[in-house]
């Protein structure tokens, strides 16, 4: 393995659950930082904002900033832009990410159902979040009902389930793959395992692929897709970690360790 010069983090499941600091986690952020390291934290989450983030994880005493985190969200702002410019967006998301959509045009749902009557409010990209109680029947079908018409579906992620303190919670990614397969749509994907969000972590942080390394607890969307990207992948076995899940991945992770806390320990055995 190349010198490893940047490192590329998620949060659920990995730093925190529920937003509580797993055992280690601080310290071994703050071993990181000392050893000179480049740092990105990135994010499937998508209930709060950049700048929310950071004052969370600042608080519970991660060496963090605003600066440091990438977000689904915010990728997605990017991605609609460059792919829709102006472009009227119907959002289904549990959390209000609007600061992190900036230059995104979001329509009201109450207006999107006058559309019919043909007033022209109908939406051009149903943009897909993540779930909460905002995912409801009539939600659902909604969205349904403009992809049906013709609207783009951009989602923000596949997660089916993420870790909270009470247990495994259902994700959007569960409601996503009946909504496609019953609109016959394929959903555009804008965070993790999308290339293009390892790409615009890479550029953030300045790194080449063959010098990063990622941190995450999701097989999948985390370390395999981050190593077809070229980034060296490790798994934690912490957050939504299932040794059914990681038997069963179509992949093996470059490394595996119990908890985050270990990495610092493990870049020096490379060193």
């Amino acid at each position: 393995m190349e010198r490893i010069g940047a490192v590329l983090i998620d949060i659920d499941g990995v730093l925190t659950v529920s937003w509580k600091p797993l055992p280690g986690a601080v310290e071994a952020m703050e071993r990181l930082r000392a050893a000179g390291l480049r740092l990105a934290l990135v994010t499937n989450n998508t209930s709060r904002t950049r700048a929310s983030i950071a004052v969370t994880l600042a608080g519970a005493g991660f060496p963090v900033g605003v600066d440091d985190i990438l977000t689904a969200p915010a990728a997605t702002a990017a991605y609609l832009r460059e792919h829709y410019p102006g472009a009227r967006c119907l959002l289904l998301n549990a959390g209000d990410v609007r600061d992190d959509l900036a230059g995104v045009t979001l329509v009201d749902e109450a207006v999107t159902d006058g559309a019919r009557n043909g007033d022209g409010a109908a939406p051009d990209v149903v943009v897909f979040g993540g779930a909460g109680s905002e995912f409801s029947y009539a939600a659902v079908n909604r969205a349904f009902r403009h992809l049906q018409r013709g609207a783009r579906l951009v989602a923000m992620h596949r997660n089916l389930y993420w870790r909270t303190a009470a247990g495994l919670d259902l994700d959007s990614g569960a409601f996503l793959l009946g909504l496609e397969r019953a609109a016959r749509v394929e959903a555009e994907i804008t965070g993790k395992p999308a290339e293009a969000f390892f790409a615009t972590a890479l550029a953030h942080l300045g790194a080449t692929p063959s010098e990063t390394l990622m941190v995450g607890d999701d097989i999948e969307s985390d370390v395999l897709a981050a190593q077809r990207s070229g980034i060296t992948g490790v798994l934690v076995k912490t957050g939504k970690y299932l040794p059914e899940t990681h038997r069963a991945a179509e992949g093996r992770p470059d490394h595996v360790l119990e908890s985050f806390a270990e990495l610092p320990a493990l870049l020096e055995r490379q060193e």
